[in-house]
């Protein structure tokens, strides 16, 4: 079978299940796992080379309606006639339900279904133990600087905030991601600033930028130096990788609590 994924978190879902060896193209963001760096690229994953991907003759395109722009191609996919299946993660439960998908589309639906039994395991083993967490802090998800963009309530990051033992501090809004301000965040006073923007590695993001913001060093959390920059593969894509990130955010805030949980 010949597999093409135009989303990155398709193709972490795709190697959660085994199926990197089906995969002979992917976009240009697609940098998980190692091996798909050398699988041909068709571009960034809002403007998709058609022809080049049409030049695979895969059997099945994968697309995601996560990544805000991707209809286009999806109507190109329709107007060529090529087979393709669209996923829209937005949480934990959604990331699972997309592994059968997958994996029916692909013939692995045993597979799968173990592959999902694990991942919700572990999932529902982050929630049991974020009740032994008596005070949750609070955090600032940034995914953008400027302007300024945040997760909302309608988002795997409030889910996953929750399941490491804290809360989203956009938790209030009714939106998948939020445009907001410096000074809106300034007053809601989190506990941590988490630093996870989209499409920049970790060892690029200087905290020292948070820090020259109008007023934010009054903020405990900066005069505290409670700013984690965190890798932004591990929690701002909808796939299985956000696991291993909710894992690490766990340990990083209640040590004592989660020290024993591995990720599987």
């Amino acid at each position: 079978m010949r597999i093409v994924s135009i989303c990155p978190s398709n193709t972490e879902i795709i190697d959660y299940l085994g199926l990197t060896s089906k995969l002979v193209g992917v976009d240009d963001f697609s940098d998980y796992p190692e091996e798909v760096r050398s699988l041909p690229r068709l571009g960034p994953d809002l403007s998709i080379d058609m022809d080049k991907l049409q030049s695979l003759q895969p059997d099945l395109v994968f697309s995601s309606l996560s990544v805000p722009g991707m209809e286009k191609n999806i109507e190109e996919l329709d107007r060529r006639n090529i087979p393709h299946i669209t996923l829209n993660p937005q949480s934990f439960q959604d990331i699972a339900e997309d592994m059968m998908t997958v994996g029916k589309a692909c013939g692995i639906e045993e597979t799968a279904a173990r592959k999902q039994h694990t991942f919700l395991h572990t999932a529902e083993e982050l929630k049991r133990l974020s009740r032994n967490v008596v005070h949750p802090p609070v955090l600032y998800w940034e995914w953008w600087p400027k302007p300024v963009f945040t997760p909302g309530r309608i988002n795997w990051l409030t889910e996953l905030s929750e399941m490491a033992g804290a809360k989203n501090c956009f938790r209030d809004v009714e939106l998948a991601s939020v445009q907001t301000d410096w000074e809106d965040v300034r007053l809601r006073e989190p506990d941590y600033i988490c630093l996870a923007w989209v499409g920049v590695q970790q060892k690029r993001v200087n905290p020292d930028i948070v820090r020259k913001r109008p007023d934010w060093e009054t903020m405990k959390a900066v005069q505290d130096n409670r700013i984690l920059i965190l890798e932004e593969a591990l929690y701002c894509r909808p796939s299985p990788l956000l696991l291993k990130g909710a894992v690490q955010l766990a340990q990083t805030l209640h040590p004592d609590v989660y020290k024993e949980l591995d990720i599987q």
